[in-house]
């Protein structure tokens, strides 16, 4: 809640003790449906083979070129994300399923404001074998807790195209709060796009956590590996 100063001007609520946080180092992560690793070239091979086969152009609608037709074209693309200061990029690699062991998605922490303890989620690429699995979920669900409760951040943001309505159903059903939308706010492959902000805040985190862990764990799935309760429920809940 707001509250006033000693001018009659509202203010917002003090954070006790705040230091700039931690800038995320490109660390391991290891759940039980999935492992985040550090990008390396040596994913780039497992990378193109998940996601730039002939089909899978769609993937690509939404991020920033289109699919790439060759193995290096690939590696260009991910090498910039190496190169830049401003990302750290995971490669992330199932531990069960069809594709165990290889890398099958990449997703990176952009928008890293230690100053103000925030992060935002960005570039996430699922490979067909890792949509709609319990470790893709478990994936971003680590690359969560990892910001919140190992660096201390406030703030862990999503955002995605306005008419990319997969990821907007991917952001509720793991918890995250709509805030709006930021009009013509960018030209991706020559289109212009809408991009809508969603977000989870530290206050926020521990219901969202639970919820989680709730469905993650292995007594929510049948013998067949189906959900027996949607994760959207429990976070719809929390």
């Amino acid at each position: 809640m707001p509250e006033v100063n000693a001018f009659g001007q509202q203010v917002g609520p003090e954070v006790p003790g705040w230091a700039p946080r931690p800038w995320p180092e490109p660390v391991t992560m290891t759940g039980r449906y999935v492992e985040v690793r550090p990008l390396t070239s040596a994913h780039y091979a497992d990378l193109f083979a998940a996601t730039c086969g002939e089909g899978d152009d769609d993937l690509w609608t939404y991020r920033p070129v289109p699919r790439p037709t060759s193995l290096p074209t690939l590696w260009m693309h991910l090498a910039a994300h190496l190169e830049s200061p401003e990302l750290v990029t995971f490669a992330l690699v199932p531990l069960e399923g069809e594709r165990a062991g290889r890398a099958s998605g990449v997703a990176s922490y952009a928008r890293i404001e230690p100053a103000h303890g925030q992060v935002e989620v960005a570039g996430v690429l699922l490979g067909r074998a890792l949509q709609r699995t319990r470790a893709a979920t478990e994936a971003i669900h680590l690359l969560m807790r990892h910001a919140f409760d190992d660096l201390g951040y406030r703030r862990f943001e999503w955002k995605c195209d306005s008419l990319n309505e997969p990821s907007r159903r991917a952001a509720l059903r793991l918890g995250f709060v709509e805030e709006g939308r930021f009009r013509n706010h960018m030209v991706t492959q020559g289109r212009s796009r809408d991009t809508d902000w969603f977000s989870v805040t530290d206050g926020e985190w521990p219901a969202v956590r639970a919820a989680h862990e709730s469905w993650l764990d292995p007594g929510n799935f049948d013998e067949d590996g189906r959900q027996r309760t949607a994760l959207s429920a429990a976070t719809a809940r929390a």
